[in-house]
């Protein structure tokens, strides 16, 4: 029988091992840590029985993958649910941008920027399936509607502060700012516009879900999938050396595939590796609070995500500053409050509150206080009502997670270039030049997010390659 070792566990781990189990390849997950999930871990950080997100928390890739939506993932555990407002972005002043799953609903609050708004993502919308089909492959492929892609595909390569000149009101541009934001970049650079562009299509369409329990119960959903196809999993398993297998998948960040099996790739290979540009890191901060966030925006109280950060020129200052290597004074904060869908993630009246900060790449400086004033900015009060806190600077998260080198949560800069192109220009992205050696990460196509595709994409390849 044809054997398989996935080294990571993490969610296109996973998923490369349920490709491969179902193709009726041997399949051995070897994870480092003594829990599964990458990505997709959750536990009591702060009051004992609050469950904290350790890194991924919303989930709209989620939610869109198609290699989720064709497993029966319920079986197992997995039930997303959804807040009644997807994302807000609040303003000085007690206004925001608001993003609800109802295009129409999000277009209305938006006032004479609504019609802009419908008009971007409408088309988006209708064809949502075709389009995440296509989105979620390499860019160098042959698609299957040419014409939906090139028509996302124009604006899309776009920095997102052009795509943002269609709206003329604070709150829309800064509403489509926060969404490209994800991109860990200047919201002037090229292709930064495709981050807003995919994340309101997808908030549109499919929501922006959190996983009933913690996110946890996404990696526990696909580990049970690969049990039940006679895979097995071994935790505190750190791989050293290249292991002995038909198929070795790595669910890791480029610089471990060198570690590990360097020696055996060719030089085309080994050279893009080794340029990888990782980008910058997240600051990480886990809050008990009691009563929740006193946001100034009725919207943002109840909103599973919330973009902290101003208009769409601040978010745009403080992003160059990250990338730049310096830590800006009024970052841009990402904050999530999956109780609001999950209520059993709270004890009482006290609820877990999700937050990380865009930071330079490896910052080792204290920016909890920074992180708190941001919040505090839309949210007067917040400070009062916070009863618990876990920090994890970049450091933490790399220790926790090898993929996270520096506190990078995203697999790689996303520049222009590693945007388009992960990890190297190549028609198989997912191939290390070598028989039976792949690369399944968030590295590769189709990027960061927990969507699996990666490791779909990968051993599908690698089962063709049989």
């Amino acid at each position: 029988m044809t054997s398989a070792v996935v080294v990571g566990s993490g969610p296109n781990g996973l998923a490369a091992a349920v490709v491969l189990a179902k193709a009726g390849v041997e399949v051995t997950i070897l994870e480092a840590e003594d829990e599964i999930g990458g990505g997709t871990r959750s536990a009591e950080l702060t009051v004992p029985g609050l469950i904290h997100d350790i890194c991924s928390a919303a989930h709209p890739t989620g939610a869109a993958s198609p290699f989720f939506r064709s497993l029966d993932l319920g079986r197992h555990g997995l039930e997303w649910l959804w807040t009644e407002v997807e994302a807000a972005h609040p303003l000085d002043g007690g206004r925001a941008g608001v993003l609800f799953r109802d295009l129409d609903r999000t277009a209305a609050g938006l006032a004479a920027d609504g019609d802009p708004w419908r008009r971007l993502y409408a088309p988006l919308v209708e064809h949502i399936d075709d389009l995440t089909a296509e989105l979620f492959k390499p860019i160098l492929h042959v698609p299957r509607h040419p014409v939906r892609l090139a028509t996302f595909g124009t604006r899309a390569m776009q920095p997102a502060s052009w795509v943002a000149r269609r709206w003329s009101n604070e709150e829309a541009r800064a509403l489509f700012a926060g969404m490209a934001a994800h991109a860990m970049q200047p919201l002037n650079r090229p292709t930064t516009g495709a981050l807003g562009m995919m994340f309101g299509a997808f908030g549109h369409s499919y929501g922006w879900p959190v996983a009933k329990g913690g996110s946890s119960a996404i990696a526990h959903a696909l580990a049970a999938e690969i049990v039940e196809l006679g895979g097995a999993i071994e935790t505190g398993h750190r791989v050293t050396d290249l292991p002995l297998a038909d198929i070795v998948m790595f669910d890791t960040s480029p610089d471990q595939v060198l570690a590990i099996a360097g020696g055996r790739l060719p030089a085309r290979v080994v050279r893009p590796l080794r340029r990888w540009k990782r980008g910058p890191g997240a600051y990480k901060v886990d809050f008990a609070v009691d009563g929740g966030v006193p946001w100034l925006n009725e919207h943002a109280r109840r909103a599973g995500t919330v973009h902290v950060g101003g208009t769409l020129e601040e978010v745009t200052a403080s992003e160059t500053e990250v990338v730049a290597g310096r830590m800006p004074s009024n970052p841009f904060v990402l904050v999530c409050q999956q109780y609001l869908a999950d209520p059993s993630r709270s004890v009482g009246s006290v609820h877990p509150v999700w937050a990380y900060a865009h930071v330079p790449h490896g910052y080792d400086g204290d920016a909890t206080g920074t992180l708190i004033a941001q919040i505090e900015r839309f949210a007067p009060g917040f400070r009062e009502r916070i009863v618990g806190t876990a920090v994890r600077r970049p450091s933490d998260l790399e220790a926790h997670n090898a993929n996270y080198l520096g506190g990078d949560i995203t697999g790689g800069a996303l520049t222009p270039m590693q945007t388009v192109f992960r990890p190297r220009i190549s028609p198989n992205p997912y191939s290390l030049g070598a028989k039976g050696l792949y690369l399944c990460s968030a590295s590769t196509p189709p990027g960061g997010g927990v969507h699996g595709m990666g490791g779909f994409n990968a051993a599908t390849q690698a089962v063709a390659d049989l």
